[in-house]
């Protein structure tokens, strides 16, 4: 039996692929997803990330906004505020931004 990938080792390419087609689905763009991934992160060359896994993008961002305290909410059932583990919440920070992205939500109000 194969070991399953944890979402951090995977490579931040790959992701980064989910979290725009995710917006694009519902009529968003690649620009308005990475305008959200660099506010929220602090990271200005979304090129410059490749050969990154998932997880050192999110421990290694230059800086996490610290603005990003007041995102709250449910993603895949949790409250993103209630999460301990640093980098699990900042996994939860960014899908809950990118699906408020998705559900149309103007951008002046995702990046709170």
């Amino acid at each position: 039996m194969m070991a399953r990938q944890s979402v951090f080792e995977m490579p931040f390419e790959k992701v980064y692929r989910c979290l725009v087609q995710k917006a694009e689905r519902k009529g968003r763009t690649q620009s308005e997803a990475d305008q959200v991934i660099k506010w929220l992160t602090g990271y200005r060359d979304m090129e410059s990330l490749k050969g990154l896994t998932y997880g050192e993008f999110l421990s290694s961002a230059p800086e996490w906004n610290p603005r990003s305290d007041l995102i709250t909410g449910r993603v895949c059932g949790i409250r993103v505020e209630e999460i301990s583990d640093p980098l699990t919440k900042k996994m939860r920070q960014l899908d809950k931004l990118i699906d408020e992205l998705a559900k149309g939500k103007p951008l002046e109000a995702v990046m709170r």
